[in-house]
């Protein structure tokens, strides 16, 4: 039996280059964005990415296209210190927003003069001649338009951890921390109130109280808790709660939904995350009902 005869240098050429394209068609480089996501998700659905490095992965992508201004704690959000009053009038709120760093103000928001670390507020307690402005840190001010990847970068490079961010006008318009630009990548940094995505949505403390998703729908608060929240405008809790504080609320933000109490255990600048919500006595709630009619009419 014969050998077959060997392939001709042209036709080794023709299969080689088909094969080639074929290879390239398939395994193609991603010529844009839209195209390396794509990929990526294919990964995912493949397995070769799990669901924790693809969301971190879309961070990373997300992060190169926001700007400062996308991301910030708008200025009348901002949690400051008017250093022209006393400390012994601004250290309570120090204490109960738990915050570790304070743009501090001379007379108004406009007048940024510093940052004050928490910490360096033991001295209060042990110098008789403690100083609050010469205590201060420089405040970094960046301009509403800068990159997040590029602030990213300039966190880590100066050991940076918060930027007061300027209008046009120079003007302050909120202020950013390198944990918000950390969270748009990595998710939501995880504190004392947290609880993992496969626990319920709704979880009951041993002190009778409730803590809450702010993405639980509201139907099944309702259910829970015998409520009859209304679900024609907002699908989750978390949406009704913002509507009636008409902004975005803040951690240690409450309000009172007939007879339970909303207490913002977790939020960011762009939304609320979870409450701890307790009952209200009814001997609360009778009084209050009473206390409306009483009052006259407009």
């Amino acid at each position: 039996m014969s050998d077959p005869a060997p392939a001709s240098p042209h036709s080794r050429h023709k299969h080689k280059t088909l094969i080639e394209r074929l290879t390239a068609f398939i395994f193609r480089e991603p010529e844009n964005r839209a195209e390396l996501l794509e990929a990526l998700h294919e990964a995912h659905e493949r397995n070769l990415l799990d669901a924790d490095a693809m969301s971190m992965i879309e961070g990373v992508l997300q992060v190169s296209e926001l700007r400062a201004r996308d991301l910030m704690i708008p200025r009348p959000q901002m949690d400051v210190i008017d250093i022209s009053e006393p400390p012994a009038r601004w250290i309570p709120f120090v204490i109960d927003t738990a915050h570790s760093r304070f743009p501090v103000i001379d007379g108004n928001r406009d007048h940024v003069i510093g940052i004050l670390l928490a910490k360096d507020l033991l001295r209060y307690y042990t110098e008789a001649d403690f100083d609050v402005r010469a205590s201060l840190r420089p405040a970094v001010f960046i301009p509403e338009s800068k990159p997040l990847n590029v602030l990213l970068r300039d966190f880590r490079a100066n050991r940076n951890h918060i930027a007061i961010v300027v209008d046009e006008y120079g003007g302050v318009a909120g202020l950013i921390t390198i944990e918000d630009v950390l969270e748009q990548i990595v998710g939501d940094i995880e504190d004392e109130y947290d609880f993992d995505e496969s626990d319920d949505a709704i979880i009951a403390e041993e002190d009778g109280r409730y803590r809450v998703k702010a993405l639980t729908e509201i139907a099944q608060i309702n259910d829970a808790f015998g409520t009859k929240y209304p679900d024609d405008e907002f699908n989750t809790i978390g949406g009704l709660v913002t509507d009636r504080f008409g902004r975005v609320p803040r951690r240690g933000d409450a309000v009172e939904l007939g007879d339970l109490r909303f207490e913002v255990l977790r939020a960011d600048a762009r939304q609320v995350h979870l409450f701890l919500v307790n009952r209200i006595p009814k001997t609360v709630v009778r009084e209050f009902l009473e206390a409306s009619e009483q009052q006259p009419s407009a």
